[in-house]
């Protein structure tokens, strides 16, 4: 069996820049192992894999090591994919996955906004291991699927190095650290502890579901400009209208090929 499959760069406006996902466009639902076996081979941070049905397009993610409920950049290299190598007819998609009806609009400009549902994260007592791991003093911790921390500056966020090994013991899937931008409202860094290929992820636009609500109330605005000070860097242009949020970016193809199984 042959299958289509693309690798984009996401939310940047440059190759090797933002956070690689690669797609694939499956005629129908191969078993889970398979699709795990996949993203192993692949061995990207997310492999994307979409199914069309009907006029919607049924969306899952893996990780090289499991499942996940919702990825943001594999989602818009996933509209990218849809946009301009399958059906160049639309300028809108709609996503059914694990976390619901997913969106995508492709904008005059060239970028792609998602519509995500809004995960507002909980105050919570700072976990006793975040003192461990990072350099800098922490100045507040919240909570959703994944586990923000704030520092008091962007300097802070870029210069942490935080000991992966202590953060695998905390129950999120992501730890996020974040503070006021210089040019931007808002930057971050995120790690997933338990990640095989990199404990650092590129641009990750589910935790912004999170971390769009927690700034747009600390600043008290809705339209919001966030960076993620990765190595790879990535730009987002976010939006909060009730219990949605809204993430725009740009992506790059880098590979379009096939594989077979």
């Amino acid at each position: 069996m042959k299958i289509k499959m693309y690798q984009i760069d996401a939310f940047t406006k440059k190759l090797f820049g933002g956070n690689p996902a690669a797609i694939c466009h499956l005629p129908h639902w191969l078993d889970d192992e398979t699709l795990q076996n996949i993203a192993i081979e692949n061995n990207l941070a997310e492999t994307g894999y979409f199914v069309k049905k009907d006029d919607t397009y049924e969306i899952r993610w893996f990780m090289p090591h499991a499942e996940i409920d919702l990825c943001g950049h594999a989602t818009l290299a996933s509209a990218y994919v849809i946009f301009n190598y399958i059906d160049q007819s639309i300028s809108e998609v709609v996503f059914s996955s694990k976390s619901g009806i997913l969106k995508a609009k492709k904008e005059s400009n060239g970028s792609i906004t998602l519509d995500f549902p809004s995960r507002p994260p909980q105050e919570i007592e700072i976990p006793k291991e975040i003192f461990k791991a990072l350099k800098a003093k922490p100045t507040g911790a919240f909570a959703a699927r994944d586990l923000i921390i704030t520092l008091s500056s962007e300097e802070e966020i870029l210069a942490e190095d935080p000991d992966i090994e202590v953060l695998k013991s905390l129950p999120y899937l992501c730890i996020i650290i974040t503070a006021e931008g210089k040019s931007s409202d808002f930057v971050s860094r995120v790690f997933d502890a338990n990640g095989i290929i990199q404990p650092e992820d590129p641009v990750t636009g589910s935790a912004h579901a999170s971390l769009v609500p927690f700034w747009a109330e600390k600043l008290n605005k809705n339209n919001l400009k966030a960076y993620q000070l990765s190595k790879r860097g990535g730009e987002l242009d976010c939006k909060l209208e009730g219990d949605r949020v809204f993430l725009s970016g740009y992506s790059v193809p880098y590979l379009v090929g096939e594989i077979q199984i």
